[in-house]
């Protein structure tokens, strides 16, 4: 049995403490960036120590704070924080990438870097508000305040078409959100609440019909944000236009927070709507994994590349979320914890080769392993992790979630499990062929080649990054119940009106 630790401020502390440390970076001048980023840096480092000790103490536990806050149109909103078995390793996982990606992208940013920095806090705060509220109007609001700071990192240090690419983010997603905030408005307005429990009870009454387009609306903004597919195409150019450090914690966290809503507000609060439209989800699904790995196959950009592979490993987790199982729910909340750390770290590996040879294209260059051999270590280590190679993280969840689509009682989960495999095959061709070529191909003797500017390897600091990344793909793959022991409970409980026999089933895979 779960029980709370009620008002004890810890989760205010972690939400907010990154935006006090941003405004304070904000204040210091250019010519103290230097002294911005160690105190950003050592600020993000110290939540994550935090966050760390005292979430391990957990155990049976789970951290709460409920507390009246205001009166929207009549309506009350709460203060309602909650850390429990549904988002603990994703709030780790955002305290743990902020400070591991301000170190790594240390020297990738020659100007104004303390206020990137700065941006940065603030995105975590809205990241981890966003994670942790349970009333549905905090939810929006810390779900909204995400969108500015990503908007500036990548319209104020991102590529040649930053400012194309971060309109077309900022557009896409606010686009959804309004729709949703629609839908929530008229929903809470009906349950007296913004409470996820009173809004579920009040959904379940009205009709199918207009249960079904609230829960469109819900699922457009979510769907955005994952991406699915056709939903996609502002994550391309927002991940090849954005800084080292706004890709990796786009991949790392961002796209996360559309399947989390999925799984904490959509399914619970309309699951006639849930059952309705779980096939043309998965469809989606399996059409982003396909197609994901297919475009990533044609990428001369190797950014775009795993870009792209972003879609297809994204689709697997909504594979897992539509298949309305245990195992397949459970895949998918340990997938999105390995795209995080996997994807994440691929981008801080490009972009550490970028800052070296100042170009991405794969025919740039060929013979890196023999001019960068702790970097190939490092890479391939990652890449075999992403294309789901046993022993390593990947693998454990898309097999769950291949496994739950195809024991599901759904009458074409055989088939989805089936067809969606392939994109096993097609993400381990596409990312060992672009090593083939990057780092054991013949050099490319160019005057402006990549590889003719790789005359250093990692240093010191890159590899205190990359350390702790490659032990988690190894535990991760090795022993998952420690990443998913705290969600089985609460991932059963909330399929149990969906899926009644899906509670046995993790427990005999893992047997």
């Amino acid at each position: 049995m779960i029980t709370a630790w009620m008002n004890t401020h810890l989760l205010s502390f972690l939400v907010f403490a990154p935006l006090v440390l941003g405004l304070i970076l904000l204040c210091l001048p250019e010519r103290l960036a230097p002294m911005a980023k160690l105190l950003g840096f050592l600020g993000a480092l110290a939540v994550f120590v935090i966050s760390l000790v005292h979430f391990l103490r957990l155990g049976g536990y789970s951290y709460v704070e409920n507390l009246p806050w205001m009166t929207l149109v009549n309506i009350p909103v709460d203060y309602h924080l909650t850390l429990d078995g549904l988002n603990f390793w994703l709030v780790l996982l955002t305290t743990f990438l902020t400070p591991l990606t301000l170190l790594g992208t240390w020297n990738s940013l020659k100007e104004r870097a303390g206020l990137a920095f700065a941006l940065f806090l603030m995105l975590e705060t809205g990241m981890l508000g966003a994670l942790l509220a349970q009333d549905l109007f905090l939810f929006y609001l810390f779900w909204e305040a995400m969108l500015l700071p990503m908007y500036f990192l990548i319209a104020l240090w991102g590529g040649e078409e930053r400012r194309y690419a971060s309109l077309k983010f900022m557009l896409y997603t606010l686009a959804g959100s309004l729709l949703w905030l629609v839908a929530l408005l008229y929903l809470a307005g009906k349950a007296g609440s913004f409470a996820p429990a009173l809004m579920a009870q009040t959904a379940q009454a009205f009709p199918a019909r207009v249960q079904g387009l609230l829960f469109l609306a819900f699922a457009l903004a979510f769907a955005i944000k994952v991406p699915l597919f056709p939903l996609h195409t502002w994550l391309p150019d927002a991940h090849t236009e954005a800084p080292t450090m706004g890709s990796v914690i786009l991949a790392g966290v961002l796209l996360k927070l559309g399947t989390y809503g999925f799984l904490r507000f959509a399914l619970p609060i309309f699951p006639k709507a849930t059952l309705h439209y779980a096939q043309p989800l998965a469809i989606l699904a399996v059409i982003a994994i396909i197609y994901g790995a297919l475009v990533a196959m044609a990428q001369k950009d190797i950014k775009k590349l795993v870009a792209y592979s972003s879609v297809s490993h994204m689709g697997f987790v909504m594979l897992g979320l539509a298949s309305l199982t245990v195992i397949g729910t459970q895949g998918a909340m340990l997938q999105m914890l390995n795209h995080g750390i996997s994807t994440g770290a691929l981008f801080l590996l490009v972009g550490m080769l970028y800052d070296r040879a100042h170009t991405r294209m794969i025919a740039d260059f060929g013979g890196i392993a023999s001019r960068m051999p702790i970097f190939t270590f490092f890479f391939l280590v990652v890449t075999l992790s992403s294309i789901g190679l046993p022993l390593t993280n990947g693998f454990v969840g898309e097999f769950w979630i291949l496994n739950g689509t195809f024991t599901s009682s759904l009458p074409w989960g055989r088939v989805f499990a089936s067809v969606a495999s392939l994109g096993v095959l097609l993400g381990a061709v596409y990312m060992l062929w672009m090593v083939k070529r990057a780092f054991w191909g013949p050099e490319n003797t160019g005057e402006h080649s990549g590889t003719g500017h790789l005359s250093q390897d990692l240093n010191s600091r890159e590899i205190a990054v990359m350390v702790p990344i490659v032990v988690l793909i190894f535990w991760m793959g090795l022993h998952p119940q420690t990443f998913t022991a705290i969600s089985e409970r609460p991932v059963a409980e909330l399929l149990a009106p969906l899926q009644p026999s899906a509670p046995t089933q993790l427990a005999e895979v893992a047997r």
